[in-house]
């Protein structure tokens, strides 16, 4: 088997607004394995300033990988434990190269075009008028749950937003999830939930920086609308250290990247202990590729949750890869008549 890496700069069609800044490009990387004639690819997510292995080796564990690709995929998963993003990207490389086809990870009524996965429409930081104009672009395209990024603008302005969707919008119309990013402080975290709460939210995600666990555990404790987990999840590796974390703080939901903590079955290690503490969960995509959210979209439709998952990201960026995936009435679907075409890439995956 012989394994290589290539680097891909994403460019977004419209430059987006969180609380960490504005984003205009991502960077990713692929692993493409070749064996026997066949080939598999794989995305490692990397995310500036979010990942836990954003860090100056980055490269060099890449490199590393390519060169001890024989060790076989649990061995190095467990010599990869900090770096969740190449670990995610080793999964997908191994399926694409073990399946039928080098997309077709998880067979399933998904990938054969029959089901499709309900997702909610991301409202990206901006203006009002901008942020208000894309409301409206997701709820004419069939959006029946929206995720609003928060804590950038003025919180009252966010505020008159949410609450002219609701005028408009009732709660069996429209779910509303709104994601701080970490953006309130202790101090005055508890006051704005309050306010958030009189508009009938599902959930808010990270209202506090993560790392402040006293503090997440006492708003969990007094919320009056649910949080979620997000950010806190990551670098957190040991099933240990994810146990003692959430019995700790005693979150309402989370919220997992594959990326971010370490593929399908990073995921699957905090899915199993959050169950056991009924604490729900869903699955977000981070700005991937289509080759990522394939990945992420594939393994997600087999667990078979009813909640909305984060997964309508893949229209975000101009020189994305042409896929199945397409977003349709507010679902993710896969249209088995639509190719894919990697040439951006200059690789071949036929089998």
């Amino acid at each position: 088997m012989i394994a290589t890496f290539q680097p891909y700069l994403l460019h977004f069609k419209k430059a987006s607004g969180t609380s960490r800044g504005i984003l205009k490009t991502k960077e990713t990387y692929f692993i493409i394995l070749k064996d026997n004639h066949k080939t598999g690819i794989g995305e490692c997510g990397l995310f500036r300033g979010l990942s836990v292995d954003d860090r100056p080796d980055f490269e060099a564990k890449l490199q590393w990988v390519c060169k001890h690709i024989q060790l076989g995929l649990e061995k190095l998963l467990e010599s990869l434990i900090e770096y969740p993003s190449i670990q995610f990207g080793l999964e997908q490389a191994f399926a694409s190269l073990q399946g039928q086809s080098p997309f077709n990870l998880y067979p399933s009524e998904f990938t054969e075009g029959k089901a499709s996965i309900p997702i909610n429409g991301l409202i990206w930081m901006g203006t009002q008028a901008f942020m208000k104009d894309q409301i409206k672009e997701k709820l004419n395209a069939g959006f029946d749950c929206l995720k609003m990024k928060i804590g950038a603008i003025d919180f009252n302005t966010e505020l008159h937003l949410l609450k002219s969707i609701r005028q408009e919008f009732s709660v069996s119309d429209i779910e509303l999830r709104v994601d701080a990013n970490g953006a309130f402080t202790p101090e005055n975290a508890l006051e704005k939930l309050k306010r958030l709460s009189d508009y009938n939210l599902h959930s808010i995600e990270q209202p506090i920086k993560q790392g402040q666990f006293e503090a997440m555990a006492k708003l969990c404790e007094q919320t009056p609308l649910p949080i979620a987990l997000d950010e806190e999840l990551i670098g957190v590796f040991s099933v240990t250290k994810q146990t003692e974390l959430l019995q700790m703080i005693r979150p309402q939901y989370i919220i997992l990247k594959p990326s971010l903590v370490g593929g399908w079955s990073g995921s699957q290690q905090w899915i199993n202990i959050a169950d056991k503490h009924k604490i729900g969960s869903w699955i977000t995509s981070a700005l991937e590729s289509n080759v990522g959210l394939n990945a992420i979209a594939q393994w997600t439709y087999t667990l078979k949750s009813h909640l909305p998952q984060g997964l309508g990201t893949g229209s975000l960026f101009t020189n994305n890869f042409e896929s199945p995936l397409q977003v349709n009435n507010g679902t993710l679907q896969y249209n088995v008549n639509q190719d894919w075409n990697m040439t951006n890439l200059d690789i071949s995956l036929k089998k």
